[in-house]
């Protein structure tokens, strides 16, 4: 790893203004199917466009953001990450990823979400970070399990859309936990 930021795969960067394709495609092709169209109007291209320049207008950090996940040997738009939920006090933060269907089952999320979670526990000192995740989302239950994550309850029928209720499951990971199995940035 050259920086905390880049991995052997992907580097997360920040949203630059011609994302908004990207942007898009994640937006119509997720598995989150709340923000497949079913439940919201289509969207316009330039709703996109202006969307993306302004997320792009954003000053880095603070408590909550978006980050690119961008293919190292491309430079192409893999998917975003977000940070948000922050509670500096209590020292925690929640998470999320989408990754573009054609960028899928590459090995792309887990590392964008280690690269994350390296950077909010060792540079952030945050203690525990969170995610909720759709109860029929085997993929993305599989993703944070095998990172480490452990389950800590389930909302049942949280959730309404494309015609009925859906559970979602809480699952969470400290920085203990991670440190266990990950090593820690060196100034070396």
């Amino acid at each position: 790893m050259s920086d905390m930021w880049t991995g052997g795969k992907v580097r997360l960067r920040g949203v630059e203004t011609e994302d908004w394709e990207g942007f898009r495609d994640l937006a119509q092709n997720t598995v989150d199917v709340r923000n497949a169209g079913l439940v919201e109007p289509p969207r316009s291209d330039e709703s996109f466009r202006s969307w993306t320049a302004e997320r792009a207008g954003r000053p880095p950090g603070g408590e909550a953001f978006r980050l690119v996940v961008e293919v190292l040997a491309d430079r192409a738009f893999a998917g975003a990450v977000t940070v948000g939920e922050t509670d500096s006090r209590a020292g925690r933060f929640r998470t999320g990823i989408e990754i573009a269907r054609d960028h899928r089952r590459r090995g792309y999320a887990a590392e964008a979400t280690e690269l994350l979670l390296t950077y909010m526990f060792a540079e952030q000192r945050h203690n525990k970070c969170e995610v909720e995740v759709y109860a029929f989302n085997d993929a993305s239950l599989a993703l944070y399990r095998k990172l480490g994550f452990v389950e800590e309850g389930r909302l049942r029928q949280h959730e309404f859309f494309a015609g009925s209720y859906h559970d979602v499951v809480l699952l969470g990971i400290t920085a203990a936990e991670y440190w266990a199995t990950h090593q820690r940035p060196s100034v070396r």
